[in-house]
């Protein structure tokens, strides 16, 4: 089906059809431009989120869970997913609206041409039907003209009072007007067959073409339509592969997760190297703390409260020791439980060991230039390295006393963990009162159920190893050295489950299963101080000991 010769009268129409086709080429680029901008949108929203929620340095830890690392992984393969979407915006912009947009400017150029034409063989075909028209009245004009001449002719024959003369001046006009009829009839007839062959040339043949090119223009307008609506799917189906890797990569971290293996990383993470208490032992102690204590002390232990609440109030001066810095953990790890700190220790040494490797590597590599440089005078200055040799000299010598003095930390540390052997066994103290009271324990202050065991305080944190900051002594000093201060009472006994050395001032040192008096309880610090006779008393960790109240002391 030909446009030329099916729709050769529907020349508005066609031009009205063709202008559509273009406008709804441009929609459909706008169309395929808005899906580019949601695309472009999404990536960037995807992007955002999976930045959000990616695992801050102070949370680097997590990394040794299995279902954290699962996580970040998958916050890895879903940012990569966002970049797909980036992919298929940017494949939309440059395959389909770059083009389509181009293209559109073409087509518009095209039909303008087509349609110049045929307005231009329109305008020529009613130029000569016009002066056909123009003819014809001519030749009609001059055929009434003939025909009134030879009326006027035969009139004035006919009259036999005009003269002679007139008859004949009115048979010569008579013959011009037949004539000029006859020459109008000639030019008529001529121009006549010359339209018919423009015409028949027009209809047939100069818009059948023009026609033509406009139905290629607009079949060609389609086929591009066709083009770019496959291009739209298959930018699409372009990514789904890398999409799928996507999806099998978060699916993969996801059956990465090992709960057992998660589960014993947290024994790593917390477990303080103590040994569990062992059980309790009946020994009976009664006689000994008899002789061991004078009867002042003893006195002393049944003191009005009065005296007592005096007594306790002295104590908070007497506290030499540093609290936590909330700011800033201890060099040395002091605040963690031994193994924990050993771990740290180890791991610190390790980074300081492979800072010395690096810088011994430098150094052997300069030494080598060195020697180059020694050899082979013209390729540099030997001693421009020594600076740098220096440098590197000094750093590693600073690098080996920092290893050497975390190193003397870890030493420490594993001379003073508890070695696992027959679990340590309790023995249970029977204190013989004036009163005869017998003694109770207070389940709530057994080593148990403290904190030591669990890491919360240890010997390492009463800053008896490496204190970063001296006690204050003179406070102390006084609250100690005062002959006329009023002994505190006793409020119960307790018994040490480990060793303690006690070197800060204000610290008593105690031995494994000695049995000491019990003056003043922890205050929520974690010490709990305690007297051995009448000239020594101090603080000790409250994890160190099993401590038994009294029962006037627990009602109280």
């Amino acid at each position: 089906m030909s446009w030329g010769t099916e729709l050769w009268d529907q020349f508005d129409n066609l031009e009205k059809h063709t202008q559509w086709g273009i406008d709804f080429v441009e929609k459909y680029t706008k169309f395929v431009k808005e899906r580019s901008e949601i695309e472009l949108n999404y990536a960037r929203q995807i992007r955002n989120l999976s930045k959000k929620y990616q695992p801050k340095k102070k949370d680097e830890d997590e990394n040794k869970y299995t279902w954290c690392r699962a996580f970040h992984s998958t916050l890895n393969e879903l940012n990569d997913y966002a970049g797909q979407h980036e992919v298929v915006a940017e494949n939309m912009t440059s395959q389909i609206i770059a083009d389509l947009t181009r293209y559109a400017q073409e087509v518009k150029t095209e039909r303008k041409t087509h349609f110049h034409d045929g307005r231009k063989a329109q305008q020529q075909i009613e130029a000569s039907w016009k002066q056909l028209e123009s003819c014809k009245r001519k030749f009609e004009r001059d055929c009434k003209e003939a025909d009134r001449a030879q009326q006027y002719f035969e009139k004035m024959d006919a009259d036999i009072n005009v003269t002679k003369a007139d008859v004949e001046k009115a048979r010569q006009q008579a013959q011009m007007r037949h004539q000029m009829a006859s020459d109008s009839k000639n030019e008529y007839s001529s121009y006549l067959q010359k339209f018919n062959q423009e015409q028949n040339e027009h209809y047939y043949t100069i818009i059948p073409n023009i026609f033509q090119n406009i139905q290629a223009m607009e079949e060609k307008r389609i086929e591009r339509m066709g083009e770019s609506l496959k291009t739209f799917a298959e930018v699409d189906r372009q990514i789904l592969p890398i999409i799928g890797k996507c999806l099998d990569g978060m699916t993969q971290a996801a059956e990465s997760i090992e709960p057992k293996n998660d589960s014993s990383m947290v024994i790593e993470s917390y477990k303080s190297g103590f040994e569990p208490p062992g059980d309790v032992e009946f020994e009976d102690y009664g006689q000994a703390m008899k002789r061991t204590v004078s009867e002042t002390s003893l006195n002393n232990s049944r003191s009005d409260n009065k005296s007592e609440r005096s007594g306790k109030g002295k104590s908070k001066t007497l506290w030499p020791f540093i609290k936590k810095n909330k700011g800033s953990n201890p060099e040395d790890f002091s605040h963690l439980p031994p193994e924990q700190r050993r771990k740290k220790l180890q791991a610190k040494i390790d980074d300081i060991n492979k800072d010395i490797q690096k810088e011994m590597d430098q150094r052997d590599a300069l030494t080598k230039m060195k020697e180059v440089y020694i050899k082979n005078p013209q390729m540099g200055d030997p001693n421009s390295v020594d600076p740098r040799l220096g440098e590197i000299a000094n750093n590693i010598e600073k690098l080996q006393a920092e290893a050497q003095k975390f190193e003397g930390w870890l030493a420490e540390v594993e001379g003073r963990m508890p070695v696992k052997s027959d679990p340590p066994r309790r023995t249970s103290v029977l204190y013989e009162t004036q009163n005869s009271t017998p003694p109770t324990t207070n389940n709530n202050n057994c080593a148990q159920d403290r904190e030591s065991p669990d890491g919360s305080y240890t010997e390492e944190q009463s800053s008896e190893v490496q204190s970063k900051v001296q006690p204050e002594t003179a406070e102390s000093g006084d609250e100690f050295d005062d002959p006329d201060e009023e002994m505190l009472p006793t409020i119960g006994t307790c018994k040490a489950l480990y060793p303690f050395e006690g070197h800060n001032e204000g610290t008593l040192a105690v031995t494994e299963g000695e049995l000491l008096y019990v003056i003043e309880e922890d205050k929520g610090d974690g010490w709990t101080r305690v007297r051995r006779n009448e000239e020594e008393e101090g603080y000790v960790p409250t994890s160190y000991v099993e401590v038994f109240l009294d029962s006037n002391a627990k009602d109280s």
